[in-house]
């Protein structure tokens, strides 16, 4: 999904704003990684119209049809609302809903907040990990009457989590819809070994021996 230069642009973006960061780090899923991935850390408003734009070119690259998107509290709320406004700049006005952790029993009360989930309902988040927030997410999309069209994550780590299947795969399966990546791994990788620096030898091949030993 998109062309190269995107690709490592994106990935530039992303180190640059600390959300890719290089070390040792233990994953929610107990696996131990040479990277870490945070979209929590862009806070800035002209970073965020940066990332919009960047989810706002692999949704149009995509060509899936929809009519809403939907961000899953919390991570996925600033990124619905920062593509909506990137889409609307581009002539495509459309809503953005996201959703509450615990429903409101005061005020307009519920769960949900922003546009009516109808129609085709396209979900944006960060990562996938467990696919746990995400199901239920779709659970509460199907609820409204409304159909997931699709998810849409800025990095697709590709490590294997069972039955040889990564958890990209094993999510798609679970939703029984599109699950695509503003970039992957290999972009990562792709994007080291454009550079020089002593620093990006050593990231490299800390990457090339994660994909080796637990990603596809």
């Amino acid at each position: 999904m998109g062309t190269a230069t995107s690709k490592a642009d994106f990935v530039a973006s992303m180190i640059r704003q600390g959300v890719l960061r290089f070390g040792e780090f233990e994953l929610k899923s107990g696996l131990r990684s040479p990277y870490f991935f945070n979209l929590g850390n862009v806070s800035g408003g002209a970073e965020l119209a940066e990332l919009g734009g960047f989810y706002a070119d692999a949704i149009e690259a995509s060509g899936l049809e929809f009519d809403v998107l939907f961000g899953p509290a919390y991570k996925g709320i600033p990124i619905a609302v920062a593509t909506a406004i990137a889409l609307a700049q581009r002539g495509r006005s459309v809503g953005a809903a996201f959703d509450r952790k615990e429903a409101k029993a005061h005020g307009e009360g519920g769960k949900l907040i922003g546009a009516p989930l109808k129609g085709r309902v396209l979900m944006l988040d960060d990562v996938v990990s467990d696919g746990a927030t995400k199901a239920e997410a779709a659970a509460v999309i199907e609820a409204a009457g409304a159909q997931l069209a699709g998810l849409v994550v800025a990095l697709d780590r590709q490590e294997i989590v069972a039955d040889g299947q990564t958890a990209v795969e094993r999510l798609k399966d679970r939703l029984g819809a599109p699950v695509l990546s503003i970039a992957a791994l290999p972009d990562v990788i792709a994007y080291f070994r454009a550079q020089e620096a002593d620093a990006a030898s050593e990231n490299l091949n800390a990457l090339l021996r994660h994909r080796e030993l637990h990603c596809r």
